[in-house]
């Protein structure tokens, strides 16, 4: 592992399992001390702190629902109680829902997924913003917000409530980047494509990498490892003239 004389501090959101355990892994290993943020599986998170741990990192688990604007608040004062800064922030929390047809869509669904897809990262990049802007005297930072390849496909017939709210992460990227731009703060996004990870079974596609492989140009789908690896890079001094971007990594499709 890494070591710094000033280690600098990563939050992962939903951070437990998938992408974002990839990302925990790999942040760990370029030096930072990594939070574990989950909403609710908190022996996966204690069990991926313990491995980052076991391999010489510096990884805490903590819970807060980004939807949920208290526990928000109580995570990131828990970190600044812990570190007293941060430097990096990943908003890779989020949920899709069973595939449907828009007319067959409830209120109540779309609430959810626009409460924890976009509401969450907005809240957590406000306190990621409080603790890293130049104009609050703080030392700067980046920010990395995951959207999804279906907020330029649409999603139609499957999750098109769920490519809307990713069409809303691409929006808040660029006017975000723009807005703390001479601030010390870069954002940028990430679009995975079909990427396998547990996500699909939860929409009720357990399959569905498999499925769709062959209508993507490298004829396979992606792995957690290799998003984490596009986050890293963007989060890394290597892209310091990088914000307002976001990058595709879904195999060409």
């Amino acid at each position: 592992m890494k070591t710094e004389t000033i280690q600098q501090v990563a939050l992962v959101t939903g951070g437990s399992r998938g992408i974002g355990a990839a990302t925990c892994v790999q942040l760990a290993r370029a030096g930072y001390a990594v939070i574990v943020n989950y909403a609710a599986s908190q022996a996966t998170a204690d069990q991926l702190c313990q491995s980052i741990q076991a391999a010489g990192g510096t990884a805490l688990g903590l819970q807060a629902d980004v939807a949920n604007e208290a526990q928000v608040l109580a995570l990131f004062a828990a970190i600044d109680a812990k570190f007293g800064r941060l430097d990096a922030l990943v908003n890779n929390a989020g949920v899709v829902d069973m595939t449907a047809r828009l007319d067959e869509m409830s209120m109540a669904r779309w609430r959810r997924m626009f409460d924890i897809n976009v509401i969450g990262s907005l809240l957590c990049a406000r306190e990621a913003v409080r603790r890293m802007s130049t104009q609050h005297g703080k030392q700067g930072g980046a920010i990395v917000n995951l959207s999804s390849a279906a907020a330029k496909l649409g999603s139609p017939g499957q999750y098109l409530d769920y490519a809307a709210s990713k069409g809303a992460i691409d929006t808040f990227t660029l006017g975000l980047a723009k807005e703390v731009a001479a601030e010390g703060i870069r954002v940028n996004g990430v679009r995975p494509g079909i990427i396998d990870t547990e996500i699909h079974a939860s929409g009720g596609l357990p399959n569905r990498v498999a499925q769709v492989a062959p209508q993507v140009p490298m004829q396979r789908g992606g792995t957690a490892d290799e998003v984490a690896s596009a986050i890293v890079w963007l989060l890394s001094d290597a892209a310091s003239y990088v914000t307002g971007t976001t990058i595709d990594v879904t195999g060409g499709r």
